[in-house]
């Protein structure tokens, strides 16, 4: 990435958007972050970009009301969340850039129509889906940025309250983030000079985000905003995979 002004200034653009999404709903920030970032650089330099600005939204938002986390919910899932992780930046470092493309328009797209099409509410499932979750979770984390969909569809199908389902999913994202962080500083991807510069440019406008998101929350539908995130998901995720086939 050089030293553009104005990239880097696009940068802190596409970091409060992903902050702000993030700070609403608990997860989701990569979903837009990645697809929009990886028009102009490299996915494994936005990823590396992004994952500095997820951990430190996540520790944010994770440690405020930790106590309504189910904590057997995250022994389930976290260790399986690490196996992921290796499997995920082993794939990585060997993906060529055109079908890493293509990887993350078709999974940005799937989860986009899981969005649009799932209703509140639905069956309970039991609790081996936890290892399942955690597992790509991990993988999708290191890949694409994004563990978060693999935790909250897992998560939304178990019988939690409101506030449990938030504090668990944002603390499981908590630990997924910094493996994902820890993996790419000893694979080299993290620890360069432009990805540094990058993630300085970002972090003030990740705060402003999350900031703005902890005043939006009280007045903005959660359902509706996902929904909008999803209609959003689809034109990134369609153009991807148009950018790759091309």
């Amino acid at each position: 990435m050089p030293d553009d002004p104005g990239l880097l200034l696009l940068f802190a653009g596409i970091a409060f958007l992903g902050s702000l999404v993030y700070g609403i709903t608990g997860f989701g920030s990569s979903l837009v972050t990645i697809p929009l970032a990886t028009h102009f650089v490299p996915l494994p330099f936005a990823l590396a970009v992004f994952a500095l600005m997820d951990l430190a939204n996540a520790l944010r938002i994770g440690f405020q009301h930790p106590a309504d986390a189910i904590k057997s919910e995250l022994v389930r899932m976290v260790p399986l969340v690490l196996l992921g992780t290796v499997v995920g930046v082993t794939v990585l470092v060997n993906l060529p850039r055109a079908g890493a493309m293509l990887a993350l328009g078709v999974f940005v797209l799937l989860y986009a129509s899981y969005s649009l099409l799932r209703r509140p509410g639905g069956a309970i499932v039991g609790v081996g889906w936890a290892y399942i979750a955690g597992f790509f979770g991990g993988i999708t984390s290191t890949l694409f940025g994004a563990g978060g969909p693999p935790y909250a569809i897992y998560l939304s199908h178990r019988p939690l309250a409101k506030a449990q389902f938030r504090a668990t999913l944002t603390l499981t994202t908590v630990f997924s983030i910094g493996m994902r962080v820890m993996a790419f500083a000893l694979t080299g991807l993290l620890l360069k000079r432009e990805v540094l510069l990058a993630a300085v440019a970002v972090l003030p406008a990740a705060f402003v985000g999350v900031s703005l998101a902890s005043r939006l929350f009280r007045s903005i539908s959660h359902e509706l905003l996902l929904r909008l995130v999803a209609l959003m998901l689809f034109a990134a995720g369609g153009s991807l995979i148009a950018r790759a086939l091309g």
